[in-house]
This record gives structure tokens, C-alpha cells and sequence, in this order.
């Protein structure tokens, strides 16, 4: 047994009828990845589903030729062994795991599968003492590192030129509405809303570090409420727009920065150098958040610039006149 692994051996201890057994369940497991892969995305990836719909057939037809194998030499009833049965074989994710994948993360975690696959079937082929085993064995080898190769000519079947255009539009658009959008939400939200109660402070008292403890307690309760807000008000399953807590981590985060970056000036002692840094640090945020409008969102430049940068200055006007009432 394996120190600190109750229950589960090496694969060196295995006896060739397991090495057998576990080769079995473990083709049955890549051709369930496979599938689920496909699932995951045949609605808005159908040619690359149909990829993964071709490499699970693939694992299926492994699966048989070692099932033959074993039925020949050790007869019909196959040994309940699988992947955590064995202490150092190698582990893919579940396939519930998949929803949190991009397109490229799923092609390349399949590339891993392979290579991975490879190793154990050249691993097991060298401690076979049978020639047919392991002649089955190293053809399974073969074929495993073959399948980048096979990937090829299935992506030249199901995913020419036009296809991949689309999905990789797909993947952007799910990008902007799971990553993009809320963090937008929260940066605008966070720069423009925090900027009437830091500056209202700030010339009311006068206080660089008043004004400091004012803006880190509006940044960090307006990140927390706005990740909140954007994880609960969509679960993403009908709307499309993606995991709600990479939404409300991406809104969360990004409204907290946004208030952060006026209010850390202020760490300054002397008040005035504090007060101009945080309004150049104001400037280049409304910028910045008008250049992520045309950049991601399509919006015209001119109008980001119009609606960010006077709607802020609108709101930093109104605090310092109630802060300087």
C-alpha cells in the first residue's frame, strides 16, 4: 500500500490483468469527457463538437480492442479498477468541470488527455509479457500520439476557415459578456460614483487621511455590492452571459479599483499634492473606461468620451461644491 493512500496502489504493483482493467475504464472516462465536451459546446460551437463527437468514437473503438483483449486472456468478468483506484496514474477533470473552459482551455486540456494516454499505454506495453498484449499496447500508443495528427484532419473536415471565424467570434462575445461588461459596470460604477464622497470629504476637511479612510470604506463597499448585485441578478442560464460568480468577481473587483484609485492620493500627507494626483488619476480612469467602451463595446469613441468623461466631471463637481459648501 501507499503511505498516507489507503486503499490504492501504484501502477507498478498492478498485475497485468489490471493494467488491463484500468486501461478499460480509463477509455471509457476519455470517451465521457469527450462527449461531455461535446455537449458543452455543440449550441455554439457545433464544428468543434463535432470533433470531440469523432474522438470519443475513437476512445469507444480502444475500449473494444482491449475489451477482446481481456475477455481472450483472463475471460469475461473485467476487475473494478479506475483512475483514483492508483495512486501516481494520471487524472483528467471531471466533466462537470467543463463549464468553467473556454473553447481553447477544452482543445487544449484534450491535447493533455492524449499525451497523458500515451505515456501509461507505452508504460504498460514495457511491463507485458505477453506479445499480443503488448503489441495491442503499443498500437494504442501509437494511436494515442497520432491523435493530434487525426485532430487536424477532423478540425480540416468540421472547422475550415469560415467555422473557426465563428466560434472564435463566439468565444470573444462570451469573453465580453462574462468578463467584459460586468467589469466595465463596476469600473465606471466604482470611478464615477465614489468620486462625489471622496472629494466632498476631501474639501470639507481637508484631511488627507479622513479623506483616505472615507474613499477605501465607499471602494470596498461598493465592490462587495456590486459583486453581489451582478452574481444574484443572473444566473446566466437563459441571458447567455456566463458563470455569475466570474461576473460578480469581475464587477466586484473592478468597482473596487475604480473608487481606489482617487482615494490612494490621499495616503499623500500634504493636501493639495494628494487633492491634484487624484484628479489626474480621475482623468486617466474616465479614459481608460472610454477606451474599453470603443475597444470591446463597438461605442464611438467621441460619445464614450462624451457620456464617461462629463457625466464624471458632473458628479466630481458636485461633490467639491458640497464639500466646500
Amino acid at each position: 500500500m501507499v503511505p498516507f493512500l489507503p486503499g490504492r496502489r501504484r501502477f507498478s504493483q498492478l498485475s497485468e490483468q489490471e493494467v488491463l482493467a484500468l486501461a478499460i475504464s480509463a477509455e471509457e472516462d476519455d470517451g465521457r469527457i469527450y462527449r461531455g465536451y461535446a455537449a458543452r459546446l455543440r449550441d455554439d460551437f457545433p464544428a468543434s463538437a463535432e470533433i470531440f463527437d469523432g474522438m470519443a468514437r475513437e476512445e469507444a473503438e480502444h475500449q473494444q480492442r482491449l475489451i477482446n483483449r481481456h475477455k481472450q486472456r483472463f475471460g469475461e468478468t473485467i476487475p473494478l479498477i479506475r483512475r483514483e483506484h492508483v495512486a501516481d496514474f494520471y487524472r483528467q477533470r471531471p466533466v462537470w468541470l467543463v463549464e468553467t473552459l473556454s473553447l481553447e482551455e477544452i482543445r487544449a486540456q484534450a491535447k493533455i488527455m492524449e499525451r497523458e494516454a500515451q505515456r501509461f499505454y507505452e508504460a504498460a506495453a514495457r511491463r507485458s509479457t505477453d506479445a499480443d498484449t503488448r503489441a495491442l499496447l503499443n498500437d494504442l500508443a501509437a494511436a494515442e500520439a497520432g491523435h493530434e495528427r487525426e485532430a487536424s484532419e477532423l478540425e480540416a473536415v468540421h472547422l475550415g476557415e469560415a467555422a473557426r471565424d465563428a466560434e472564435d467570434e463566439a468565444a470573444h462575445r462570451q469573453f465580453v459578456l462574462t468578463w467584459v461588461q460586468p467589469g466595465l459596470a463596476g469600473l465606471m460604477d466604482g470611478s464615477v460614483s465614489t468620486l462625489a464622497p471622496i472629494f466632498a470629504t476631501a474639501f470639507a476637511t481637508q484631511d488627507p487621511w479622513t479623506t483616505f479612510l472615507v474613499g477605501l470604506a465607499a471602494s470596498v463597499g461598493a465592490g462587495i455590492s456590486m459583486g453581489f448585485t451582478e452574481a444574484a441578478s443572473d444566473d446566466g442560464a437563459i441571458s447567455g452571459r456566463g458563470s455569475p460568480w466570474k461576473r460578480g468577481f469581475a464587477s466586484g473587483i473592478m468597482t473596487t479599483v475604480g473608487g481606489l484609485g482617487h482615494a490612494l492620493p490621499y495616503l499623500i500627507p500634504h493636501f493639495w499634492t494628494a487633492t491634484t494626483i487624484a484628479f489626474v488619476v480621475v482623468f486617466l480612469e474616465l479614459w481608460a473606461i472610454a477606451w474599453i467602451q470603443k475597444r470591446y463595446m463597438a461605442t464611438p469613441f467621441l460619445r464614450a468620451v462624451v457620456q464617461v468623461v462629463i457625466g464624471g466631471a458632473l458628479v466630481l463637481g458636485a461633490g467639491i461644491l458640497i464639500g466646500s459648501g
